[in-house]
């Protein structure tokens, strides 16, 4: 091949998302705390540029949080109301 491979690139428009589980949650934050991303922030659960936050359903949650960030995997979301918390998206 005598000329280089050019073309578009994708990753310059990419977005980035931040994953937080639903086990780290249970750490960080007492019960009937209030999770957004300001308090994802503060706790360090989030440090860096991101363009979304999404919650997934990795561990266990034993107390009563309510999450006000759209981005919520089923089954964190099941395990979330399960304990007694909700979801308000």
């Amino acid at each position: 091949r005598r000329l280089p491979k050019k073309g578009f690139n994708n990753t310059a428009f990419q977005d980035f998302i931040e994953v937080v589980n639903v086990g780290e949650l249970n750490e960080a934050f007492q019960d009937g705390a209030v999770i957004n991303e300001a308090t994802l922030r503060e706790s360090g659960l989030v440090n860096r540029n991101c363009d979304a936050i999404k919650i997934l359903g990795t561990g266990d949650l034993s107390r009563k949080l309510t999450i006000e960030i759209k981005n919520v995997s089923a089954s964190a979301r099941e395990k979330i109301e399960k304990a007694g918390g909700s979801v308000a998206a």
